[in-house]
């Protein structure tokens, strides 16, 4: 097997591109709110012991990812307060690895691990590993719906006991919520599933956008831009859904990692899941 590069243009000549496209194995085969869209498409194992991503494993996943513009969540602190990783930390060849995020050993993967017993935020039952948009200079990401965002991922679910969240866009500033716009989660049966929030007080529809078994790489393009509606494609297959107009007064941010969907007193089931390309775009 060899390992190329994925090459995903720029959405316009203005704009901003944080990330850098790690390479990635060949692969297998009308409402008034504004829009984002959601692209997914399958690839190959992501394995490739013997190839150049092995050269990888030696260094942090910051020696192979741009994670100036993140922020690391982990599962351990204490109760209420999961344990935070600020960029200045996650840089480069010698930046912060530890069981939780890691470069996989056998393809160079920036790896997050979430078990199903883990500290956990107020808001939410489930632990995770996972990476919150930072801005540049070190503040929190806090961005209008208005303009043109995206989060490109190339991944694949190592394993997973129900089911985890992969990437997010979550509500920052404008309400009180601590809702998300939009999760999107892999299933154990290999579903990949969209969840779009109804309002910011609550409730989720679910959209069943592809499958791809475990193990498999895969990936999605997560964006917002100035229109009116949700476009979700799927292998060229394009839908429309409304986006509520109660979302409208508030600023968004991207998240992506291991958001273990299960709880339970197990310390060794949960959720691992390898990226092989995280970016963020923003114009």
């Amino acid at each position: 097997m060899r390992i190329r590069p994925l090459l995903i243009p720029l959405a316009t000549a203005a704009a901003a591109v944080s990330g850098l496209a790690f390479a990635a194995p060949a692969p297998a085969s009308p409402s008034t709110a504004p829009a984002f869209t959601v692209v997914v498409a399958e690839s190959g194992n992501g394995l490739d012991p013997a190839g150049p991503a092995a050269a990888k494993a030696a260094v942090a996943p910051g020696g192979a990812f741009d994670l100036s513009v993140w922020e690391l969540q982990e599962p351990v602190g204490s109760p209420g307060s999961p344990t935070t990783i600020p960029s200045s930390r996650l840089q480069g060849a010698n930046g912060f690895q530890d069981a939780y995020f890691y470069t996989d050993s056998r393809d160079g993967a920036m790896t997050f691990w979430a078990p199903e017993k883990g500290v956990t935020t107020p808001n939410s039952h489930y632990a995770r590993s996972e990476l919150r948009e930072m801005n540049r200079d070190g503040s929190p990401a806090n961005w209008a719906l208005i303009g043109t965002h995206r989060l490109n991922a190339t991944l694949r679910v190592v394993s997973v006991t129900s089911n985890v969240c992969v990437g997010q866009i979550h509500l920052g500033t404008g309400g009180s919520s601590t809702k998300p716009l939009l999760e999107l989660y892999y299933h154990a049966n290999g579903d990949i599933v969209l969840g779009t929030e109804d309002s910011p007080s609550g409730g989720q529809t679910s959209h069943t956008v592809g499958h791809v078994p475990v193990g498999k790489t895969w990936s999605y393009t997560i964006g917002v831009s100035g229109g009116h509606t949700i476009d979700l494609t799927v292998n060229g297959s394009t839908t429309h859904y409304p986006i509520p107009s109660s979302f409208n007064s508030y600023r968004q941010y991207f998240k992506a990692g291991s958001y273990n969907q299960s709880s339970s007193s197990s310390t060794t089931k949960g959720a691992r899941v390898a990226f092989y390309k995280l970016t963020v775009a923003h114009g």
